[in-house]
């Protein structure tokens, strides 16, 4: 299994360049089978669910070339294949995102539950998918461990999410985008990337109204036409490097991102003493000799990332006085921080939803494996501001969602060596 090998304590300064957003991307892709007209997509990461995405699609019957380092040409004209392949979708579950597609443009989708990391209760729960294609019309049976969904054409409907799911929504927007009628979609997630994927759609004939907003209404279509579309920055992305350039005391300038897309965590770097300037598309961080702790509770968009978390609570490690970090979004989501404890860190845990985190502690470097793709990126911090040379395993988990994140970071002035 490939690992990391990090020496910490490197002196590290510079620029670091944002890539596309992992989870706009992993809309994107699927969304292509919503046409059967050519689509280019452009600024698309180059991370592990990306490829298991293209792999979904190739396996459908999709045309896939490469056109540059970060651009496809995706032509879905000959998919027929509405069975998503268990060996790719129980992988990742960004998975479940071909569904809606698939129903809405052939009328019929099998499929696994799909797989993805530890976070969470067990098997993450697609229920409110389920129920939601259900309202749209879909005749659903359940086969062993497989979902087996049906409707000649979709309806449009009313339909309320009784939790807010970012997935969910974007998920019923694209099976509503080409069904029959009006559709109504209330207490809906408010993500940047939900926008973002409306106005893809909506640039290729769709009609939507309200992405961003918690009531989405959709007109369906009979087609949707193909096109061009280049994938926002990654914000979870930029937030972390901006959480790295705090811990490490470290002058570091972020391109090519969006910062108001992050206010709610620069908005914590303003109460603590972290100093940074922004501008349209950048993002530059003042190293501070010290700064306070403070506590944060996570909250869907625009409150602070659940995928954030971790790494903050490294941050936190590194912060003069007591601060709690409140996980409410996902379960075993703190699950990491056994591992920060056996670093030197502080840290209480009061549930499986709360720790309590002492600083100012000097971490150790340690043995430690990736649990999650963000509590991975948030060891990869916490090793680098460790003393002496950290392994880190199971960086698949890392690799699914941060593109060629060792090589990036050396050229900061870290030392991260790649072991396969």
């Amino acid at each position: 299994m490939p690992k990391f090998i990090i020496t910490g304590g490197k002196a590290l300064a510079g620029e670091i360049e944002v890539k596309g957003a992992k989870n706009l991307a992993l809309k994107i892709l699927p969304a292509t089978l919503l046409t059967d007209e050519a689509v280019s997509i452009f600024n698309l990461p180059d991370i592990e669910d990306a490829r298991r995405s293209i792999e979904l699609l190739t396996g459908l019957g999709a045309e896939i070339k490469k056109t540059g380092p970060s651009s496809l040409d995706i032509q879905t004209k000959k998919i027929k294949n509405s069975e998503l392949s268990p060996e790719f979708a129980k992988k990742f579950r960004a998975s479940i995102m071909f569904v809606a597609p698939l129903l809405a443009r052939l009328g019929e989708v099998k499929f696994p539950h799909p797989g993805g990391c530890v976070i969470g209760a067990g098997e993450r729960p697609i229920d409110l998918f389920i129920e939601g294609f259900a309202a749209l019309g879909a005749e659903i049976k359940v086969d062993g461990r497989f979902y087996h969904l049906k409707a000649r054409r979709l309806r449009g409907a009313e339909y309320f999410f009784t939790t807010i799911t970012v997935t969910g929504t974007e998920a019923m927007m694209m099976a509503a985008a080409r069904a029959q009628g009006k559709t109504t979609l209330k207490n809906c997630a408010l993500e940047p990337e939900i926008s973002a994927l409306a106005e893809y759609l909506n640039a290729s004939g769709a009609k939507i109204k309200g992405a961003g907003s918690p009531t989405i209404v959709i007109e369906g279509v009979e087609k949707l036409s193909g096109g061009k579309f280049t994938i926002m920055p990654d914000r979870i992305e930029t937030g972390t490097f901006a959480i790295l350039a705090a811990a490490a005391r470290a002058p570091l300038t972020i391109t090519k991102c969006n910062p108001a897309h992050i206010e709610s965590l620069l908005a914590v770097f303003k109460k603590i003493g972290v100093a940074y300037e922004a501008g349209s598309d950048w993002l530059k961080i003042t190293p501070a000799k010290k700064f306070k702790s403070y506590s944060i509770k996570t909250h869907e968009y625009p409150g602070f990332p659940t995928d954030l978390q971790a790494s903050f609570t490294v941050l936190m490690t590194q912060a003069n006085g007591t601060s709690m970090i409140h996980e409410t979004i996902h379960d075993r989501r703190l699950l990491y921080a056994d591992m920060l404890s056996q670093m030197g860190a502080n840290i209480i845990m009061c549930d499986p939803h709360r720790v309590v985190v002492n600083g100012p502690t000097r971490l150790f470097a340690k043995k430690l494996t990736s649990p999650d793709l963000r509590a991975g990126i948030a060891m990869i911090i916490a090793a680098l501001i460790a003393q002496g040379e950290t392994e880190i395993d199971n960086i698949y988990q890392i690799d699914r969602g941060y593109e060629n994140i060792c090589e990036r970071l050396n050229k900061l002035g870290a030392d991260i060596k790649r072991i396969d």
